[in-house]
């Protein structure tokens, strides 16, 4: 009769393991899955903040969210060389290259600055550029740390994002002033 109490006893015990196994499997998978779900959501946003177009632009973000995303060097040097040879098409194709995902403050500021060369004139400014100069200097504000971007460059005449923003919304201004023959003696910055 012992032996039977024993014998029942012990064949218990694996039920027990058994069941809190089982119960632990369960825990586990509906927290990897709430891991799963939650990770999945703040991804689904972060691609809603970012709005990335291109796969480049948003391997371009992942990247530079942990601090890994660099430009190609030559292809901004390439850029910078055009640039100064007021090449503006070429310098921004170059410029574009060495920065696919849009993520480096001073390439962008350099993009902005192309385009309002390209589209200053002394009788008029196109308009087309120019708002896109706005919204490249814009996307280099915001990428800037704390919002600020200076370029150290003796060539040019603006080297903040501020100065190149407040240029190009007054050349998008259409008042009066645009009438005044002194502005043909007005030189580009």
């Amino acid at each position: 009769m012992r032996a039977k109490h024993m014998l029942s006893r012990q064949s218990g015990q694996p039920g027990i393991i058994a069941a809190t196994m089982r119960s632990l499997r369960e825990s586990t998978a509906r927290v990897l899955g709430l891991t799963i779900a939650v990770s999945y959501a703040v991804f689904v946003v972060w691609i809603y903040v970012q709005q990335p177009q291109t796969v480049a632009e948003m391997t371009g973000a992942l990247t530079a969210t942990v601090g890994a995303y660099q430009i190609d060097r030559q292809a901004f040097d390439d850029g910078l060389r055009f640039f100064r040879g007021d090449q503006f098409d070429a310098a921004r194709l170059a410029f574009d290259r060495a920065d696919p995902a849009h993520q480096d403050p001073r390439t962008q500021f350099y993009i902005a600055y192309s385009y309002y060369r390209q589209g200053w004139g002394r009788v008029y400014n196109d308009d087309v550029l120019f708002a896109r100069a706005l919204e490249s200097v814009d996307r280099a504000i915001i990428l800037a740390d704390h919002g600020r971007v200076v370029v150290d460059d003796p060539d040019l005449q603006m080297r903040s994002g501020d100065e190149l923003k407040a240029e190009l919304q007054a050349g998008l201004r259409h008042d009066a002033s645009d009438f005044n023959p002194l502005k043909l003696f007005r030189r580009r910055k």
